[in-house]
């Protein structure tokens, strides 16, 4: 089924909730004639990437999935989409993405391994590729149970450290943007996994930014525009300050409460009205956002830590706080 954003206009056909231009919650969209053919699949991109095929998008760039025919590996080339490759911001937030990335080496996050271009304005990341899916489309099938979701605030808690401790917040964290892959593959084993054989990897860091360079980063927004997906933005990034690690531990708690009951514990009929209850009200406990979520009154507490709307009253790492709610959730069950 394709989405749109409703703001924008941007249209999805692949694993979106959320526009990444805007943070939109995407609509359906009504059909619409059918394309011209994808020229890219096919392609040998920088004489060494052989494109095979598109295999997501968004509304800033396309995914493909490709072979190095140097190393034999496979891969996955996020290219900017054509409309954006005059446009400044969105060169300069590819860039960063492909900079920050480069500094990543942790089984938790995917890297980034190069940035290229090609004949035809063709600008693209290249990324080991991930078989799996995204934490949204895991969702799709059902909330998930407790020890489960304990495993994933645990895989991305220790990518999202691996980030802050070389002073990068990630910003925009949501399930869109974790893959859940065989723990077998690229990245490796042996801790904690969704399942048995599975690994969770924070994707896309491309509105990620570096605490030592806070003011280029903030020339990248407009005036009064804050950058992420609204529904999981942290009140300090709602009122556009500086941000730090709590910032990431506030959206990682959000995903687990999503994982948990399938919804967020902030109401609202529009995304301003969501927005303003962050930044007004105290989050709705889990056992009112799902019925039938039996558990132990400690995640609750470990929950309204995660969620502070004062960031000196949370969590100040990410691994602390999925310590903390791994120990909380032990032997919590879902009554069927």
């Amino acid at each position: 089924m394709t989405l749109r954003c409703p703001a924008c206009g941007t249209r999805y056909t692949t694993g979106a909730s959320f526009c990444t231009r805007d943070g939109s919650r995407l609509l359906p969209s009504e059909p619409t004639a059918v394309a011209a053919p994808d020229p890219l699949p096919g392609q040998l991109l920088a004489g060494r990437y052989q494109v095979r095929a598109r295999v997501a998008e968004g509304g800033m760039a396309v995914v493909y999935a490709a072979d190095d025919v140097v190393s034999g590996e496979p891969l996955a080339l996020k290219v900017l989409a054509p409309v954006l490759t005059g446009d400044v911001t969105a060169m300069t937030r590819l860039r960063r993405e492909a900079e920050l990335g480069a500094l990543l080496r942790h089984p938790n996050v995917c890297p980034i391994l190069a940035m290229g271009s090609a004949p035809g304005g063709v600008v693209f990341v290249v990324m080991p590729f991930l078989a799996g899916e995204t934490l949204a489309q895991r969702l799709q099938r059902g909330v998930l149970a407790p020890a489960v979701v304990a495993a994933v605030v645990h895989d991305v808690a220790a990518g999202l450290h691996a980030a802050h401790t070389l002073g990068i917040v990630h910003r925009d964290l949501k399930p869109e943007n974790v893959m859940i892959c065989p723990a077998g593959g690229w990245a490796g084993n042996g801790h904690a996994a969704p399942t048995v054989g599975e690994r969770c990897v924070v994707m896309d860091f491309g509105l990620a930014t570096s605490l030592q360079a806070r003011m280029a980063a903030r020339r990248l927004t407009r005036t009064g525009m804050v950058m992420g997906t609204p529904e999981f933005m942290s009140p300090e990034q709602l009122r556009d300050e500086p941000l730090d690690a709590r910032s990431d531990v506030y959206a990682l708690a959000l995903v687990a409460c999503e994982l948990l009951t399938g919804r967020l514990p902030f109401d609202g009929e529009t995304q301003q009205e969501q927005m303003l209850a962050r930044l007004q009200v105290a989050p709705t406990p889990l056992h009112a956002l799902h019925a039938g979520l039996a558990l132990p009154p400690g995640v609750e507490s470990v929950m309204r830590r995660g969620l502070a709307s004062d960031r000196e009253q949370r969590f100040a790492t990410a691994p602390a706080f999925a310590a903390a709610f791994a120990a909380a959730v032990l032997g919590a069950r879902i009554h069927p």
